[in-house]
C-alpha cells in the first residue's frame, strides 16, 4: 500500500521574516501602536490592501474578530437579523451572536454553494445584512447575491477565510461586498498561527472598526483614514481590544509574495486529484461555478450511494490508508454541522444542507504536495471507496 503524505504541516515561514522577528525581539517593540512610525502591522495592512485592490485594511486577532467588528461597524440595531449560509464554521454564527444580532440560516446545495431560491425567499424585509461564507473556498453566485442585496439596500460581508486568491469574474473575493474578512490561521494561505484582517473601501466603516478594535485615545491617528471619520466616533464606541501584534505581522508579510505560487500550486493539486476522484463511480467533486477561479488548499467531495454505515466505514478505510477524512455531518461535534450550534437554540429544518453534510467529505491537500503525493492521496481515497463498495476490486480477491 502506498504511504500517504504528511498533509498537516504548514509551509516553512520565509527566511525574510527572521531578521524582522529578531529585531522585534531585541527591541521588545511588539505592540502595534508603540512605534512612532510604521509598525509591522501597519505595513501589513497597507500591503494587503494594495494587494487586494482595497482602500483600507485592519489587521486583528482572528477572522472571527474581523467578522464581529464588520457587523458592529455597520451600526446594526440590537436583534438585527443577518442572513448566513447554513454550511459554515461555528465561528460565523458566533460572530453574529456576539454582535447582538440574530443569524438566519440559508440552505446550501450539494455543490456547497448557497441555494439561491432559499436565499431569495429568506431575504425578507426584516433582514438587515448578509454575511456570505465562501466555505472551504467554494464561491456562491455572487452576481445574484449582490443584485438581490443591493436591490434592498443591504450590506454584504464576505467571510473569505478560505478564499484568499480566489476570483469571481476576475474580481478578488473579499472585494465584492462592502467588507471582506480573511484568516491568518495556520491552515490558511497565509500563516501566522492566528490572526485575521478585514478590508473595505468605506472610510466610515474602517474608522468604526479601527476604534472598536482597540485604537484607544489617539492611536487611531496612525491609520490612513480621513481624520474627521475617526473624530466622529472618538469615545462613542466600546473597545473590544482584538488587535494583531507585530510578531504576527512580521511572520505574515514575507508570505504575501508567496500567494501567487501557493494559489497556482493549490489549484493544480486540487484539479488533478478531483479528476482522479471523479473517475470513481462512488466519489463526486462538484464543479466550480463558471465565473470562479479557486485557490484551494483542501478538497471536498461527496459520497455517492453510501448508507450511514458505509459512510462511517469509508472514513475508517481512508484512515487505514493514511488519509484522514472528515464527513462533516458524521463527525462527532463537528463545528461545521449546523445542528451542533446549540447556542442558537433549536436547529432549523434545513433538509438540503443536512443531506449534503451527511455525505460531504473534507481532506487536506496542501499546495506544497508533489504529483506523486497527490497520486498517493487519490489512490487512498479511491481505494477506501472500493474497500467499502467493492472489496473484491479493492483487494483483488
Amino acid at each position: 500500500m502506498t504511504l500517504a503524505p504528511n498533509v498537516y504541516d504548514a509551509e516553512p515561514i520565509p527566511d525574510a521574516a527572521r531578521a524582522e522577528i529578531e529585531r522585534l525581539l531585541n527591541s521588545g517593540d511588539l505592540f502595534r501602536y508603540t512605534c512612532p512610525g510604521d509598525s509591522p502591522v501597519a505595513l501589513l495592512e497597507r500591503e494587503f490592501a494594495d494587494l487586494m485592490g482595497a482602500k483600507y485594511a485592519l489587521a486583528v486577532a482572528s477572522c472571527s474578530a474581523a467578522l464581529f467588528l464588520s457587523l458592529k461597524s455597520l451600526g446594526l440595531p440590537r436583534g438585527a437579523r443577518v442572513l448566513i449560509p447554513a454550511f459554515t464554521f461555528a465561528a460565523v454564527p458566533s460572530s453574529v451572536v456576539h454582535a447582538d444580532c440574530v443569524p438566519v440560516l440559508v440552505e446550501v446545495g450539494a455543490n456547497y454553494r448557497v441555494d439561491m431560491a432559499d436565499f431569495e425567499a429568506k431575504l425578507t424585509d426584516d433582514i438587515s445584512a448578509v454575511l456570505i461564507s465562501h466555505m472551504r473556498g467554494h464561491t456562491s453566485d455572487m452576481d445574484a447575491i449582490m443584485a438581490l442585496a443591493e436591490a434592498r439596500g443591504l450590506p454584504v460581508i464576505e467571510d473569505a477565510a478560505h478564499s484568499l486568491g480566489t476570483t469571481w469574474n476576475g474580481r478578488n473575493i473579499g472585494t465584492i461586498g462592502k467588507i471582506g474578512c480573511f484568516s491568518f490561521q495556520s491552515y490558511k494561505l497565509l500563516n501566522a498561527g492566528e490572526g485575521g484582517i478585514l478590508i473595505t473601501d468605506d472610510a466610515d466603516v474602517i474608522a468604526r472598526a479601527v476604534i472598536m478594535s482597540g485604537a484607544y485615545e489617539h492611536n487611531w491617528k496612525k491609520h490612513p483614514v480621513l481624520q474627521d471619520h475617526f473624530a466622529r466616533w472618538q469615545n462613542k464606541l466600546p473597545l473590544y481590544n482584538t488587535r494583531l501584534g507585530n510578531l504576527s505581522a512580521a511572520v505574515v508579510r514575507p508570505q504575501l509574495a508567496e500567494i501567487p505560487r501557493r494559489v497556482r500550486d493549490g489549484r493544480r493539486n486540487h484539479d488533478y486529484v478531483a479528476t482522479r476522484l471523479n473517475a470513481c463511480d462512488w466519489l463526486n467533486v462538484p464543479a466550480p461555478l463558471g465565473p470562479e477561479q479557486r485557490a484551494p488548499d483542501s478538497i471536498q467531495f461527496n459520497l455517492v450511494g453510501f448508507s450511514d454505515a458505509e459512510t462511517l466505514a469509508f472514513q475508517d478505510a481512508a484512515a487505514r490508508r493514511g488519509v484522514k477524512v472528515q464527513v462533516f455531518g458524521m463527525s462527532a461535534d463537528n463545528a461545521r454541522a449546523f445542528w451542533n450550534w446549540q447556542f442558537l437554540g433549536d436547529a432549523p429544518d434545513l433538509p438540503q444542507t443536512r443531506a449534503m453534510l451527511m455525505r460531504a467529505c473534507d481532506a487536506r491537500l496542501p499546495a506544497r504536495l508533489t504529483r506523486a503525493e497527490c497520486d498517493a492521496v487519490a489512490i487512498a481515497l479511491v481505494g477506501a471507496a472500493e474497500d467499502v463498495k467493492d472489496p473484491q476490486l479493492a483487494y483483488g480477491t
